[in-house]
């Protein structure tokens, strides 16, 4: 896919929601890029992506979507990658094959190994189907985040140069799916103590605008 082969004339538009972390890693993208796409928010806790308008664009109902001039992209990750090859600076994976790999393979850990036990509605089937109460669920999550954690910390101190990047010394997609994972496990009290290259990456990448403008409470759809 390039630049060339897409009709420009249709805007981008992201659908998301502002505590997604899925939609989060969009978010930090899209800024990275210094894009302005439109935006649709669909509120989570009010099942607004289970409503029909919104189940025509993506259905399986989640977010984020992003809908195209050739349709609609669903996964952040490949919304994510998609958005590296049309608008190819900076870029948010190595040139060289083993390098992208590699941070293919640390985003990996936080989008197929952590999040997908720890998203809303696995939550709400833990509190709903099989009657876990808020402490149960509480050591769920920490459980998988720590799990994860753990692998990705030891990557990272094996492939970051500095500490400031999970890659090398350039932010890349596996900096942009960190960072919402780090600011899922605050929210959930996960004690981080064990992980202190992935905290200064995140305090790194937390300094930077683009991360900074696409941080939740920052979105129009916040909620207090």
């Amino acid at each position: 896919m390039t630049a060339s082969t897409v009709d420009r004339s249709t805007p981008l538009r992201l659908h998301g929601y502002w505590r997604s972390s899925a939609a989060y890693r969009v978010r930090i993208a899209v800024r990275l890029k210094g894009l302005v796409l439109e935006e649709s928010f669909h509120s989570l806790p009010k099942a607004e992506q289970r409503q029909e308008a919104y189940l025509a664009i993506n259905p399986q109902g989640l977010v984020p979507a992003l809908q195209t001039s050739q349709g609609v992209i669903t996964q952040s990750t490949a919304i994510i990658e998609y958005l590296d090859e049309l608008f190819p600076q900076p870029p948010l994976l190595p040139a060289e094959s083993y390098a992208r790999a590699v941070v293919r393979g640390m985003a990996g850990i936080v989008c197929a190994d952590i999040h997908p036990l720890n998203n809303l509605r696995v939550l709400n089937y833990l509190r709903a189907e099989l009657a876990a109460e808020e402490p149960r669920v509480n050591q769920w999550v920490n459980h998988w985040i720590s799990e994860g954690f753990r692998g990705l910390e030891a990557l990272a101190r094996q492939h970051s140069t500095t500490g400031r990047f999970c890659f090398g010394d350039e932010v890349s997609l596996a900096d942009i799916c960190l960072v919402p994972q780090v600011f899922n496990a605050r929210r959930f009290k996960c004690s981080l103590d064990e992980f202190p290259t992935l905290l200064a990456i995140d305090a790194h990448c937390c300094s930077l605008e683009a991360f900074r403008l696409a941080a939740p409470d920052l979105q129009p759809d916040a909620v207090a």
